[in-house]
């Protein structure tokens, strides 16, 4: 619980828990059967629990005043919330009723809950008290019937009230207070939980103040006899008012603090949420598992694509007389991509989550027939280059011309004429010609075979990768994207 210079501040610790209750139950939505049904029971009661004490609030603090008969507990009691309400000596209730006092409001159900009637409570802060009782805001203080009463069910009043006080004020006399029944009946069992006590020796006014010291030693002696070390020893007067305003500064100390109500609320959330932190993995696979790179490798050599977009090459080159195609995808070689995928994302998953993977990405038979169908979708063009075969139409009739030509100059030398020389010249240039076109022709169709076969092979790997992601890279980031969610929950769920 937060304070303020206006004193407590109520709400933060129930808020804080709900949200923490919250994240729990989003964690068992989102991760359903993946989470262990025993594991899943106990978080389902533990949010249960809580949140039907956060509906009583936390923010409370309960401090329960336990004594015996004659203790003059219900007068501190009285002092402490300065008016006279609980019923003291010969007008104390015969019956096991419990008395109340709540500084603030809004402790309804809490007080419903611990079992104290409406007519026995009462609200002590009003206009006229200002912010004199700030300090005290959210305190519950109980005045318990006696613990060594006659009718057993005032001792079961205090046994029943006992666990769920954040703060139990033990309220002995100089006459009774080691008294057997106080010891051995209640103080001996509460080993432990020192710093969840205090110990008033009320009416302090009956003993000499040169006695007091021995008496206060005398009862920590007891406390420590008793196994209980640490405990405070506090004097007090109802009668006087001696030692109250201490008490006063005690219990607003206690009302600054965390609630028991809280502290266990918070342990127990944690607790539950350490049962669901075993059922995920610290960390999701890191982002290069989930690259169907591999898959693709393996799909691509299973179904020949590299082979197919060599053939594909071979017949732009003019070196093969069919285009090649696909033959049947084979199932193994589908089946052995598939588990290359599972073998890469699902090893540090816890098995359920891995279960799940293996449920929601594609089975071998999908796989294989999603493959198929990319496969018809990809156009396989062994049409040769237009570039090419110009320049091959090119070259033959530059062959021709310069074989013409070139019959010309001979024949005018044969004849023993002037040999023509432009006829010579233009036979020359025609044959360069001719073989710069031919040598194009064929630049031009092996640079026209590497870009289909280079096409083939990348529609080939797109259809195949799409198929991957599809198929299986999509719904395992599916699973991943909820195992990360429940993980984070549950950190939030951390107190």
């Amino acid at each position: 619980m937060s304070t303020t210079t206006d004193g407590p501040r109520l709400g933060d610790d129930t808020a804080a828990l709900t949200a923490r209750v919250d994240a729990l139950d989003r964690a068992l939505a989102v991760g359903g059967a993946r989470l262990a049904p025993s594991v899943v029971a106990r978080v389902v009661a533990t949010v249960d629990s809580v949140r039907e004490r956060l509906e009583l609030g936390v923010d409370h603090t309960v401090v329960a005043l336990v004594g015996g008969t004659g203790s003059g507990k219900s007068s501190l009691f009285n002092a402490i919330c300065g008016l006279d309400f609980a019923d003291v000596g010969v007008r104390r209730p015969t019956t096991s009723e419990i008395t109340a006092c709540v500084w603030g409001d809004e402790g309804g159900p809490l007080l419903d809950w611990l079992g104290v009637v409406p007519d026995r409570r009462i609200e002590r802060e009003s206009l006229l008290d200002g912010e004199s009782e700030a300090p005290l805001r959210g305190l519950v203080l109980l005045d318990l019937p006696d613990h060594d009463s006659i009718a057993p069910e005032h001792r079961e009043v205090v046994d029943r009230l006992l666990p769920q006080a954040d703060l139990l004020a033990w309220v002995v006399d100089p006459q009774k207070y080691a008294d057997d029944a106080l010891h051995s009946g209640y103080l001996r069992r509460l080993v432990g939980h020192e710093s969840s006590m205090v110990v008033v020796l009320n009416q302090v006014d009956t003993v000499p103040p040169d006695v007091r010291p021995e008496l206060v030693a005398d009862v920590e002696h007891l406390l420590v006899d008793d196994g209980l070390t640490g405990v405070p020893v506090r004097e007090a007067s109802a009668r006087t008012g001696e030692g109250v305003n201490v008490l006063r500064e005690l219990l607003a100390t206690v009302v600054g603090s965390r609630s028991l109500a809280a502290r266990r609320a918070s342990a127990e959330l944690n607790d539950a949420a350490a049962l669901l932190a075993a059922e995920v993995a610290a960390r999701e696979p890191a982002p290069a598992a989930l690259s169907v790179t591999d898959v693709v490798d393996r799909l691509s050599a299973a179904i020949g694509l590299p082979a197919v977009a060599s053939g594909v090459g071979s017949a732009v080159r003019g070196r093969a007389s069919t285009t090649p195609g696909f033959g049947a995808v084979q199932e193994d070689a589908v089946g052995l991509a598939r588990s290359s995928w599972l073998d890469a994302v699902t090893p540090g998953l816890p098995r359920r989550w891995g279960q799940d993977v293996a449920s929601r990405v594609a089975s071998t038979t999908e796989m294989r027939l999603a493959v198929t169908d990319a496969l018809t979708q990809l156009t396989l063009s062994s049409r040769r280059s237009s570039l090419a075969l110009g320049l091959t139409v090119a070259a033959v009739l530059l062959g021709g011309a310069a074989v013409l030509v070139g019959s010309i100059a001979v024949g005018s030398l044969i004849g023993a004429g002037e040999p023509s020389a432009w006829a010579a010249v233009v036979a020359v240039v025609l044959v360069v010609a001719c073989v710069v076109a031919a040598v194009g022709a064929g630049a031009a169709r092996r640079a026209a075979a590497r870009r289909r076969s280079a096409r083939v092979l990348q529609d080939g790997r797109a259809a195949l990768e799409n198929v991957a992601r599809a198929r299986l890279a999509v719904p395992t980031e599916t699973v991943l994207s909820e195992h990360r969610t429940v993980r984070e929950l549950i950190a939030g769920a951390t107190g």
